[in-house]
Parts: C-alpha cells; structure tokens; sequence
C-alpha cells in the first residue's frame, strides 16, 4: 500500500492547555495505540495534506524520536466551524499482525445492462478488509462490463488472496437495476393481448 510521510515530536503534556497551545502553533495533537504502549505526540497540520484529503486509502509513515511507525488513520476530529484538523488517532500496523482497514471500490467497463436501458448503482465505496500487511492491495477492482439488468456483485462474490472481507457477505456492492424505460416496453406488450380480444368478448 502507499504510505505518506509524517515526522512526529513526542508530547511533554497531554493536557488540554498544551494542546490548545500547539494548535495555534500549526500542531496537531495525535495519538498512536496498537503498538507496545500508546503514544501521544504532535505532527504539522501541513503533513496531513496527503493522507485525509483524499479518496485513496494510504497509510501513515511516521517517524518519532528516529523510529519508523507504520500506522492507519483511525480518526480525525474536526472544529465544528472553522473545520481545522484537532486531533487525530493512529493505530499502529505490526507487519506480522493481521490489521482492518476499509479499501475503496474501483469499477471498470460499462455494464452490458446500462447499455440496454439499465441504470447503475455503486452501493458500497468502500469495503472492510482484514489481513496483513504484505498481502494488502491498494484497493478493490471489479470488471462490471458483464452486469445485465438485475444483475449484481455482492461481497461474496469477491475473493482476495490471504485477506478476508468483514462485510455482510450478502450485501450487493453493485448492480444494474431495470428502468422505468425498459418496464414501459414490457407493459403494453402485456396489454396488448387483452385489448385485442375485448371485441370477442362483447
């Protein structure tokens, strides 16, 4: 998977004066758990950039006190007005550790029912996943261009080598689903033998 960069400083006080006062210092206060002791430390609001402000799934290099931290964005608070970024948690990702993480939906091709009256639908944008982190793929492409109308992919329909999907297996992912223009064709076809035989009838 990509990874973004970060340079961390471990935090002298976690308390909300020092938090307050590294923010109007362009600092974001964060905190790292899932490693051998959790970690509160600051990072520069301009580091972010790369890693939430963007569809892409990416995980966080962070370098404190000259150790690597491979680790996976797990929250983010926002003010409420002025939406600066406040505080940010990490969890720290050990290679050897099955983690979960959500990973974006890619389709490609353009479904065989949309060609005929069909209209599409991206139910999920992004599925849970669990596994390792050598076995993690950046994201989840499905080839669409065989979907026919009332056709569907649902979570099992999906398979990835050493990575297990947590979603409802059920659940459908995509699908084509008919149109009012197509129904439209198929109802007076259905009324059709009707009407001609009302004068029989009479």
């Amino acid at each position: 998977m990509k990874t973004v960069s970060m340079s961390g400083f471990l935090r002298e006080s976690v308390g909300k004066k020092d938090a307050k006062k590294s923010r109007q210092q362009g600092m974001v206060p964060c905190v790292m758990y899932g490693g051998a002791k959790q970690m509160h430390f600051l990072i520069e609001e301009s580091n972010f950039k790369h890693l939430i402000f963007t569809p892409e799934v990416r995980l966080a290099e962070i370098s404190i006190e000259e150790t690597i931290h491979i680790a996976s964005l797990q929250d983010v608070q926002y003010h409420p007005v002025t939406d600066k970024i406040l505080h940010v948690d990490f969890y720290e990702i050990n290679p050897d550790t099955p983690f979960i993480i959500s990973l974006p939906v890619l389709n490609t091709g353009t479904p065989a029912g949309v060609l005929k009256g069909g209209k599409f639908f991206k139910k999920y944008r992004k599925i849970k996943v669990k596994g390792l982190l050598k076995d993690m793929p950046e994201n989840i492409v499905l080839n669409v261009e065989n979907l026919e109308i009332g056709e569907s992919i649902r979570v099992s329909d999906i398979h990835i080598d050493n990575i297990k999907l947590l979603d409802i297996p059920n659940a459908i992912i995509l699908e084509v689903q008919v149109t009012r223009a197509v129904e439209a064709p198929e109802v007076a076809a259905g009324e059709a033998k009707p009407a001609a035989e009302a004068p029989a009838g009479a």
